[in-house]
């Protein structure tokens, strides 16, 4: 599975953004797909994860409430929706999948897109 990150830029802080994680080579609806970030100096960071079906989700609480993640699989894309944006959401997000939902460690998960970058002002 090939998995394509899109969707961020810069905003001001309080603003929103929609990355999409489009996937090809496999079958999407096969896998769970997470969200993670990385911003400079730190670890890799577990957002959110969607069940294959997408009737089962599950968030970081940094994220709770702010962002969203959706799936279409009749399109092969994972959405991430965030609003209420932060400076310390500044980050390189990324999506994975995974065979199995739930999990939250990066290395759990087999296949990566290459991350979009999101830059909050204040």
């Amino acid at each position: 599975v090939q998995l394509q990150a899109s969707g961020g830029g810069l905003v001001q802080a309080g603003g929103s953004l929609r990355l999409s994680c489009v996937a090809s080579g496999g079958i999407f609806r096969n896998y769970a797909v997470g969200w993670f970030r990385q911003a400079p100096g730190k670890e890799r960071e577990f957002l959110a994860a969607t069940s294959w079906s997408g009737d089962a989700t599950k968030y970081a609480s940094s994220v709770k409430g702010r962002f969203t993640i959706s799936r279409d699989n009749a399109e092969n894309t994972v959405y991430l929706q965030m609003n209420s944006l932060r400076p310390e959401d500044t980050a390189v997000y990324y999506c994975a999948a995974d065979l199995y939902y739930g999990r939250s460690k990066s290395a759990d998960y087999d296949y990566w897109g290459q991350g979009t970058l999101v830059t909050v002002s204040s």
